[in-house]
């Protein structure tokens, strides 16, 4: 009996689709919300660190200030196991802590007041994990240049920034006041990280420190550094900072694949709003590794060149126009920095908007029917393995569709709407509407029900909760047409655009078989319009 208590309280089940999922009590304490998580709310974190590249190590503090939420006397903070907590200090005292894997459980001498303001230093060290193939897995990347110079890039999304810094490593609370990032480094490296550069001090012992500041609320998966023989070259386009750091030996190549950004913000600014981060300018950053949104410090690892490292993931060639890396990765500045999913759970809420965003930029650049051709040629990666929405509450995100099928969902919405001058309408209102916020599936859910006068609600939830994409079934009878959906979501409806003897015409399926006056002979006729419409079509 004693065993299976134990292990109860150490596993528990979740069910999705038909299959089982078991997560560690370690899962619930990264991704749940406790309460000693939800009594306090992050205002700034000021990180003061020193990285050795030969030692691969990092010594430090951070600096959390925060505001008290509920009177508690116990917050949870989060740094990975492997790392040392050298102390913890509140008022020059230190602090009694237990961990709890990769939970710091702080235990405060005397109760901390409801809507006091407390600011503790937490002191650590260690060796971080090192990524094995980054940014496919979290970790470090220590790396040489062509002149076997240092070259260290970490990123983190999904694992967790406490693998390298102590906080409060949940998506719900940002730092509402930024951050400061001090990172000192061998003499002769620089180090790039989120925000403006705001000092450079020499300690004339090997080490010098760079001092970076973001002034907006940030992801702690967001927050970064670039250590490297980085030259810097910018310019200021239409009021906002571009800022490029970039390795010596590919300065003249970075000059002309980097003047893809300019149309790329035109478009995203037309079409999503005004840049989120003006205060703290935009910069890409040359890593090692592919990619990661890092916020106002994208991470470029594209080796300049268009497509995906020289493929195009769509198969239709629209996909070799652009430079995906400069394209997706600065298209989550407005969906995954700026709008941010509470849990993880509801990543597509970063991933579909920003794979959506690709579509937009071609159709800004190059026009509709190539934005079309390229959203369909991503039908090709689709697995429909599991649902899009993960569990909540363990830090699991969902099924790698939420990049393609999420996509392909926007532009089934869209086509739903069937109204651009207000589909547009729509998307900007939501980039704004949550502009630097924290949201959930049910609020995005909400918004385009409202927005569109539409309720969409059965469509969200076939396309994100649910394996399959709906199937429509036709028959023709008597020289007349008939149709019905086959979903899984509760009432699921949606209106689709088919066309027969070229004659573009809407029907309203539901999941009964409804009998049309729409006259066919034949099924040559007829012409489902799934380039707009991402379903399966089933001919009785």
């Amino acid at each position: 009996m004693i065993k299976m208590i134990a292990l109860s309280l150490f596993f528990f089940v979740v069910l999705s689709g038909n299959a089982q999922e078991v997560f560690t009590r370690r899962d619930s304490l990264h991704g749940g919300l406790r309460t000693e998580r939800t009594c306090f709310n992050v205002l700034r974190y000021d990180l003061n660190i020193k990285i050795d590249p030969d030692q691969k190590s990092i010594v430090g503090f951070n600096a959390i200030t925060f505001k008290v939420i509920d009177n508690t006397n116990r917050i949870q903070l989060d740094l990975f196991e492997n790392m040392a907590i050298d102390s913890i200090v509140l008022d020059a005292k230190k602090l009694n802590y237990k961990r709890d894997s990769d939970a710091v459980f702080v235990n405060f001498p005397s109760l901390l007041v409801k809507n006091s303001q407390q600011k503790l230093f937490f002191y650590y060290s260690g060796n971080p994990l090192i990524a094995k193939d980054a940014p496919w897995d979290g970790g470090f990347d220590f790396s040489k240049d062509s002149s076997g110079k240092d070259w260290i890039g970490v990123a983190v999304q999904g694992t967790g920034a406490s693998l390298w810094y102590p906080c409060k490593d949940s998506q719900s609370d940002e730092p509402d006041f930024g951050v400061s990032i001090k990172v000192a480094v061998p003499t002769g490296l620089m180090n790039v990280s989120n925000g403006r550069l705001v000092g450079v001090e020499d300690f004339k012992n090997g080490y010098t420190r760079w001092d970076w500041e973001v002034k907006n609320p940030i992801n702690s998966y967001d927050v970064t550094i670039n250590i490297g023989d980085y030259v810097h070259f910018g310019e200021n386009y239409k009021g906002l900072d571009l800022d490029y750091y970039v390795l010596r030996e590919n300065e003249a190549k970075a000059r002309i694949q980097f003047e893809q950004v300019k149309p790329m913000l035109d478009c995203f600014q037309s079409k999503f709003g005004k840049y989120p981060f003006a205060d703290d300018g935009y910069k890409l950053v040359e890593t090692s590794y592919l990619g990661m949104e890092h916020q106002s410090a994208v991470a470029y690892g594209n080796k300049y060149s268009n497509g995906f490292t020289g493929n195009d993931l769509s198969d239709t060639g629209i996909g070799l126009f652009f430079d995906y890396i400069i394209i997706h990765e600065s298209g989550h500045e407005w969906f995954g920095n700026s709008i941010t999913s509470k849990d993880i759970a509801d990543m597509w809420i970063h991933e579909g908007f920003t794979m959506y965003s690709e579509s937009v930029f071609v159709e800004c650049q190059y026009g509709y029917e190539n934005a079309m051709r390229y959203i369909n040629g991503l039908k090709s990666g689709i697995r429909n393995d599991k649902p899009i929405i993960g569990p909540y509450g363990v830090n699991k995100k969902g099924s790698a569709d939420m990049y393609r099928k999420g996509a392909l969902l926007l532009n089934t919405i869209r086509h739903i709407v069937a109204n651009d001058s207000q589909w547009w309408n729509i998307l900007l209102k939501y980039a704004e509407t949550f502009r630097h916020q924290i949201i959930d599936t049910e609020m995005v859910i909400a918004f385009f029900n409202r927005e569109s006068g539409k309720d969409l609600t059965p469509v969200f939830n076939q396309y994100l909760r649910f394996t399959a994409i709906p199937t429509l079934d036709i028959k023709i009878y008597k020289n007349k047409l008939q149709y019905r959906w086959t979903a899984d979501a509760t009432d699921f409806n949606m209106p689709i655009d088919v066309t027969i003897k070229g004659n573009k015409i809407r029907v309203e399926p539901t999941t009964e078989w409804q009998n049309s006056h729409l006259k066919i002979s034949q099924r040559s006729e007829l012409k489902v319009l799934q380039n707009n419409f991402f379903v399966n079509v089933n001919y009785f």
